[in-house]
């Protein structure tokens, strides 16, 4: 049986003000204080791992340890099959130091049209965003929950909404990428929300959706 949040202060260990925004507002039913990495001043750590979820895993434990209580961490990103499963647990570093994510997308589009001129019949667009959410206490036990949501790419961008790779992504069923779709239908289908309903109800509210 999963270990359940006792209630108190939980450190958010990232920086990224998207996905702290989106974490904060999935989680805000619960009542949990929650404080941000940034607001402790805390560094982020080499997310050396080969998963998703072994880099959320480093990210909470670090936080736990740092702030002697639980930390939830995320680690997410864009995989594409056609390009290996890139940029995948290397999203981030693909828009380097300044976070510029137009540029990665840039870089995106420009490697899956080098894949289709190797291919007679084009690149496959399909794509995934894939999400681990690690919930880490400070003697070391950690939770993990990972969430998945299939889709295809387009190009150019569209959409002001979201971050990251989101005015590239539309996922299956609906005609919007992520950057256009309302923020709140967002969260109900993201890969960062499913892994969220899990944790939630293994940690949280055990009534949640699984």
């Amino acid at each position: 049986m999963a270990r359940r949040f006792a209630g108190g202060r939980l450190t958010v260990a990232s920086h990224n003000s998207g996905k702290v925004r989106e974490i904060r507002e999935l989680m805000a039913p619960f009542g949990v204080a929650v404080v941000t990495a940034s607001d402790l001043g805390l560094a982020e750590p080499d997310e050396t791992g080969a998963s998703f979820a072994a880099n959320a895993e480093i990210k909470a434990r670090g936080a736990a340890l740092a702030t002697r209580g639980p930390a939830l961490a995320d680690d997410s990103g864009l995989v594409v099959p056609a390009l290996g499963g890139a940029p995948g647990i290397h999203s981030a570093r693909w828009a380097g130091p300044g976070r510029d994510f137009a540029a990665a997308m840039r870089r995106l589009e420009a490697e899956l049209a080098d894949r289709e001129a190797e291919l007679a019949d084009g690149a496959d667009r399909r794509a995934y965003f894939a999400a681990a959410l690690a919930l880490a206490w400070p003697d070391g036990h950690c939770e993990t929950f990972e969430g998945r949501v299939d889709g295809a790419l387009v190009f150019p961008p569209r959409g002001q909404r979201g971050f990251g790779y989101d005015p590239v992504f539309v996922p299956d069923g609906h005609d919007e990428t992520f950057g256009e779709m309302d923020p709140a239908e967002k969260r109900a289908i993201s890969h960062r929300a499913r892994a969220m309903r899990k944790l939630l109800a293994a940690c949280f509210d055990g009534s949640a959706e699984r």
